[in-house]
């Protein structure tokens, strides 16, 4: 187990997973062209620990995340669908107590869950230095692409409170540096941070903000996590944590913030106020382009004495938010399963960006089965910005892309197995023709019953026999050395 991001950062170089970079590299694109190469490494690449960069103290890490095995590290499992089965377990407690023995099984239940709980500490490493005249010049912030509307922070735990309710929300949303006490808030119509200003602007109230860099690696995950409206992303780091994340309050705002955190950064967002942002080369691989939005101003900035910069890289894929979107395709996958029990399996190819592409493989039980999965995922949380859902039988390997693509030209025809429909877009959408509201595409790509109107008989998928493929895989170990699986894998 790891406290903090220090603990994480010994633990993959103990591993071997880590590489210091000890000559001077730029965080003026530099720093982004080697962690693009290393990005697209097979696997991912190892994460980096930029030593000297260009002009700063203070070292880079970047790319943490950036594989299935830190993913794991971080979330202190051995794979993430070892997350899926405890979050499925957890959701499915013992049926209620007859007696007394049977209320003391829960016991253990009742622990656990209190043990998600964050709670409040005096004081914590991230204020062993406290700088009310602090500037952001002094952080090693990268200009990540060239095309880019200047600095960005991009790796930020933005804390915010309901101004009414006073209910937390934990967002991650890239800031653009304007000067050394000025941001810009990137707060997507959708997200909880964007809802906490509209009731701050609603009351004409100043929004107070803080953000944390560097937090403890479960947290840095559960700001990505598409949580559910309402449930605090301090419980899913606790949960992935197995203790309690500790939170200190700000020196200059009302909010609480990671204790072990490497750098805070406080301040407000005043109603009304807006400002050009961007453009900024997003995880789509395109520039997003240039919008308004609200400003950050900064009150104070607090760090640990020998801090570390904490920051990420997206673009083309494959790159760190591969992994991270993978865990919460798996984390969460459990949690759609109680809403539609009917779902196998779930993939987001890295291609897909998240939103664009989404492969589902169901339990097909009735006609327009597959049909009734699409548009419930259409209306389920974050799933809404899904733009294309393809739909397979149980059989298929929706992780294998190339399967999937063998399955879609052989199992649908377009006229019939294609449905459109409108809703909201991810604001990253660029095709659409009006921002965040466009067009999406359901494909069935299941075997189509006579119920469904198909009268022909449906073709049998060739596979070898049992027994020569028993006999087949002896050969081919022997041929080509143990452990190749024989060709194509599982497939047939």
């Amino acid at each position: 187990m790891h406290r903090d991001l220090s603990g994480f950062i010994a633990e993959t170089e103990k591993r071997g997973w880590l590489t210091r970079v000890a000559e001077p590299v730029d965080p003026t694109l530099e720093i982004t062209a080697v962690t693009d190469l290393a990005s697209k490494e097979p696997g991912g690449g190892p994460a980096l620990l930029f030593e000297q960069p260009t002009g700063f103290s203070m070292p880079v890490a970047v790319n943490l995340f950036g594989s299935l095995e830190r993913m794991c590290l971080a979330l202190n499992v051995e794979t993430l669908d070892d997350l899926g089965r405890e979050i499925e377990s957890l959701m499915t407690p013992p049926s209620a107590p007859a007696g007394i023995l049977d209320a003391m099984k829960m016991l253990p239940l009742v622990g656990r869950l209190t043990d998600l709980l964050p709670k409040s500490v005096k004081d914590g490493p991230c204020h062993e230095v406290v700088q009310l005249d602090g500037t952001l010049d002094q952080l090693p912030i990268l200009t990540c692409w060239p095309g880019d509307g200047g600095r960005y922070i991009t790796f930020p735990l933005v804390f915010t409170k309901d101004p009414e309710t006073g209910g937390r929300n934990i967002g991650m949303y890239r800031m653009q540096v304007y000067d050394g006490r000025t941001t810009g808030m990137h707060w997507q119509r959708h997200k909880g941070g964007a809802q906490h200003y509209r009731v701050a602007e609603r009351l004409g109230k100043r929004l107070e903000v803080a953000v944390a860099l560097g937090a403890e690696p479960e947290l840095c995950y559960s700001a990505t996590a598409p949580m559910p409206e309402g449930l605090d992303e301090l419980l899913l780091a606790g949960f992935l944590a197995r203790r309690r994340i500790e939170l200190v309050k700000c020196r200059t705002v009302d909010l609480e913030v990671p204790a072990q955190a490497n750098i805070v950064l406080e301040g407000y967002v005043d109603p009304g106020e807006r400002r050009r942002e961007g453009p900024f080369g997003d995880h789509t691989g395109f520039y997003s382009l240039a919008d308004d939005f609200p400003v950050f101003h900064l009150t104070a900035i607090t760090m640990r004495k020998k801090p570390v910069y904490h920051t990420t890289i997206v673009g083309i894929p494959p790159m760190e938010d591969v992994y991270l979107g993978k865990a919460s395709e798996r984390i969460f996958l459990p949690l759609i399963r109680k809403t539609l029990p009917e779902i196998v399996d779930m993939h987001l190819p890295a291609e897909g960006i998240f939103h664009n592409l989404v492969i589902i493989s169901i339990d097909k039980r009735y006609p327009g089965h597959a049909r009734k999965v699409m548009n419930a995922c259409w209306g389920l949380g974050q799933m809404m910005f899904s733009k294309i859902i393809v739909v397979v039988d149980k059989d298929v390997n929706v992780q294998d892309v190339g399967e999937v693509a063998w399955i879609v030209g052989t199992h649908m025809d377009p006229e019939r197995d294609i449905q459109f429909t409108r809703g909201p877009m991810d604001d990253l959408e660029n095709a659409s023709d009006l921002p965040a509201y466009g067009s999406k595409m359901g494909i069935d790509a299941t075997r189509k019953w006579p119920s469904e109107g198909f009268t022909r008989e449906w073709p049998t998928r060739v596979v070898t026999s049992e027994a020569a493929g028993r006999r087949a895989l002896e050969i081919w170990n022997r041929v080509a050395g143990p452990g190749t699986g024989g060709p194509r894998g599982g497939r047939s």
